[in-house]
Formats: C-alpha cells, structure tokens, sequence
C-alpha cells in the first residue's frame, strides 16, 4: 500500500456529499489489471438510502465488469483509523477475496492493515 493510495482516498472524500452528518469518507479501491476506483459517501435525507464511500467504490468496480481486487484503502477524518460499517464489510465478504487488504486510515494518517475475513469473521457468504 502506497502513501499515493492514501491521498486518492483522503481525495475522494472532498468529494463527499454530506451536508447531514458533516463525516467525510474516502475510498480507493485497486483492481487486480492496476485501475484504482474511489469511492465517498453520498447522503439522504431519507438516511437508510446514504450509501458509504467503500461500497461507493465498489459498486462502480463492478458496474464496469471488474471482479478482481488487490487492496482497499478507507479514509476517514477520525482519531483513530476509520471502521467500516457493518453493511460494508459485507458487501467486502460478497466481492472481495477473505484475505483481500483493507487499510483503515485516520486523519492523522496512521493505519490499520486487516484483511476482509478479519473485518467480518463468520461471514454471511455463498450458501451453496
């Protein structure tokens, strides 16, 4: 994980639309070919239908037919490194390897590494 990675993310949350809570978050997401999609969250009024800047990120990876992730960074303007939510981290469990890398980052840009098994352990996956 580079430092340059980590700025795309403290980037992607200025673009944050978040007039409600004023908690700005920023993802960059890696793709397995080198594309790097950024992702920031985006509320509502209705605040069930806000969507969080990791599944952002995520979800515009797949729009364009892209499967295949090396890491994800999260940045959030926190003391300590940013925790996804619970939504998130499941969405993580449906696209993303177990072993994938998610770094959590705070505002004074101090990390956390953990891998997507690690953030939802026991996991809701595949049923088959």
């Amino acid at each position: 994980m580079s430092k340059d990675l980590i700025q795309t993310a403290i980037d992607a949350s200025k673009l944050a639309y978040v007039p409600y809570s004023h908690f700005p978050i920023g993802a960059a997401l890696v793709a397995k070919d080198g594309r790097v999609f950024t992702g920031c969250n985006i509320e509502n009024a209705a605040y069930p239908l806000t969507n969080c800047g990791e599944r952002t990120a995520i979800f515009k990876a797949i729009s364009e037919g892209v499967t295949e992730f090396k890491e994800l960074v999260v940045y959030g303007e926190t003391e300590k490194p940013i925790s996804p939510c619970g939504a998130c981290r499941q969405v993580m469990a449906e696209f993303f390897n177990q072993d994938l890398s998610v770094t959590l980052v705070a505002k004074d840009r101090s990390t956390v590494v953990m891998t997507v098994g690690e953030l939802l352990p026991y996991s809701f996956t595949d049923l088959k």
